[in-house]
């Protein structure tokens, strides 16, 4: 059986987290710059190897102070860990899929299970053929050494643990 091999089109693609403030509302940030493959041998993408790879700089939440102190050694720690990697496998359980790996995230690798909607494959108007997905789940910040906290007068945290991450990835076949 043959090896397909797909990459990230980064300008139809997204990678964003959210993050619960003050316990009232939500922030969301970007990753801006990112990079990845699949190799798959099947039209469904069933068993498919994925590898991913983000530029923590690249961080964008809108506000450039708090992009700033993002970026700082009290949360990712630019300087000595430039990026946030992933490697792992897709599962397809009768049309459910599944992204299973290891996130590598500030020098620290933990396992995480990730939902996954296959949005289809077409073919392009330039003749590319694409493939779509829509990619998300949850993990504690604290169990990848971002623990940097404070409470308010009132005792509320500032910055929830917990960050659900969404990811919408178009994937062009090489």
């Amino acid at each position: 059986m043959s090896t397909t091999k797909w990459i990230i089109d980064p300008t139809h693609s997204e990678v964003a987290f959210k993050v619960k403030h003050l316990v009232i509302s939500t922030v969301t940030g970007y990753f801006r710059k990112f990079e990845g493959t699949a190799e798959s041998t099947s039209d469904d993408f069933s068993g498919a190897t994925v590898a991913f790879n983000l530029a923590v700089d690249s961080i964008d939440t809108n506000q450039s102070d708090r992009d700033q102190h993002l970026k700082s050694a009290d949360f990712f720690d630019t300087a000595n860990f430039p990026s946030i990697s992933f490697v792992g496998k897709l599962a397809n359980q009768g049309g459910e899929y599944q992204l299973v790996g290891n996130l590598t995230l500030k020098g620290i690798t933990k396992e995480v299970a990730l939902e996954v909607t296959y949005g289809g494959t077409v073919a392009d108007p330039y003749g590319q053929t694409k493939a779509g997905f829509e990619i998300e789940g949850k993990i504690n910040r604290k169990d990848f050494g971002l623990t940097w906290s404070a409470i308010t007068e009132a005792g509320s945290v500032v910055v929830s643990d917990q960050v659900r991450l969404q990811f919408s990835v178009q994937l062009v076949k090489q």
